[in-house]
């Protein structure tokens, strides 16, 4: 079992999973709403790690979107994986390329809306007594970790071992009756995709956010879990289980 992560892959997890979160964030949390509206108009700001990942992220007065042309916004440079790690963890600070209009930008919109993801994504026991805090918490952290299932997937090592053993075909994802994201395999890479459109090849059902919850903090089993019906799995198992087991591996590098 590998038990380490790689930093490279654990920069590509912040990048696309935790920063990917930032666009359900903006949908889910009305602080964000808040926080969206200093933007006039739009901006792009892109993340690039030396020897490591390179993103982008449209900020508008109402929502966040990844894309992939950077255009001529913001920039913030990491000299490394373990840099980028450092700062997103505030042991250490980015390197902002940019003017006036881009540093307030960084300073109003974007450090502001990356601490109030962590405060959903690392929740207070406080916190987490408000019903909706806590549904709209477990919501982002269930988005990010299915984004962080298809970059592990693809670049971990371990997690493409997995990955090697599923079939071409869709997972659903779903949490009681309102929520589901749909997790595309073609040629042994993964990939989440936004057409949910017909029924998938096969699914994970969580009884309901709760259960979600438990389960990716670790106060339950997955195991118990679908003993006593508090998860579903139809449909063809393959993608399930190996599913399953790139979600251990999803666990390491998010604690990380």
């Amino acid at each position: 079992m590998l038990l380490g992560v790689d930093e490279t892959v654990l920069a590509q997890v912040n990048a696309y999973a935790v920063l990917g979160a930032l666009p359900a964030l903006a949908e889910i949390a009305p602080e964000a709403a808040e926080m969206l509206r200093r933007v006039g108009d739009e901006i792009t700001l892109t993340v690039r790690v030396r020897r490591g990942p390179t993103v982008s992220y449209r900020f508008g007065p109402t929502s966040v979107v990844r894309v992939d042309d950077p255009g001529r916004g913001p920039q913030l440079l990491f000299a490394s994986p373990t840099h980028f790690a450092a700062t997103l963890a505030g042991r250490a600070m980015p390197i902002p390329v940019t003017g006036p209009v881009g540093l307030r930008f960084l300073t109003s919109v974007f450090t502001p809306l990356c601490e109030l993801l962590e405060k959903y994504l690392k929740p207070s026991a406080e916190d987490l007594s408000d019903p909706e805090f806590s549904a709209a918490s477990t919501r982002l952290t269930l988005v990010v970790a299915m984004l962080a299932v298809a970059v592990v997937a693809n670049e971990d090592r371990s997690g493409r071992f997995s990955a090697a053993h599923m079939p071409d075909g869709t997972l659903d994802v779903e949490a009681g009756d309102d929520i589901r994201i749909r997790l595309q395999v073609d040629a042994h890479r993964v990939r989440v995709v936004d057409d949910i459109d017909g029924p998938p090849r096969a699914r994970l059902r969580f009884a309901d956010l709760a259960t979600v919850g438990d389960v990716l903090a670790g106060r339950d089993s997955a195991l118990a879990c679908v003993c006593d019906g508090r998860i579903a799995m139809s449909g063809f198992i393959p993608l399930v289980d190996n599913t399953n087991r790139i979600l251990d591996r999803v666990g390491a590098y998010l604690k990380a």
